[in-house]
């Protein structure tokens, strides 16, 4: 990439300067990337950035992707109740 400010984590606003410099000073994988700078961690659970962060981090090890141990992704869930679940409204819920 060409410029160091190019956000690669559009969630949690992770720049590619922040993520190669955590990769260069603490020579991570892509998952202890994610654990150091939250990138990955946002609303989409990586969905967006995962392919990026695992390249970039390829490419500054110079080392393959390896497939042992990947980003997971992580579905945005909230609790809900079998009542909302089944249509009924809930008591805390207005119309």
């Amino acid at each position: 990439m060409s410029d160091e400010k190019t956000i690669v984590c559009r969630c949690e606003e992770i720049s590619f300067q922040t993520i190669s410099d955590t990769v260069r000073e603490y020579s991570c994988s892509s998952r202890e990337v994610k654990l150091r700078t939250r990138a990955g961690m946002g609303y989409c659970g990586g969905r967006t950035c995962r392919h990026m962060i695992d390249t970039i981090v390829a490419g500054i090890n110079q080392e393959p992707i390896a497939d042992e141990i990947q980003l997971s992704y992580r579905p945005p869930a909230r609790p809900l109740t079998f009542g909302v679940l089944g249509g009924m409204q809930h008591d805390n819920e207005s119309r």
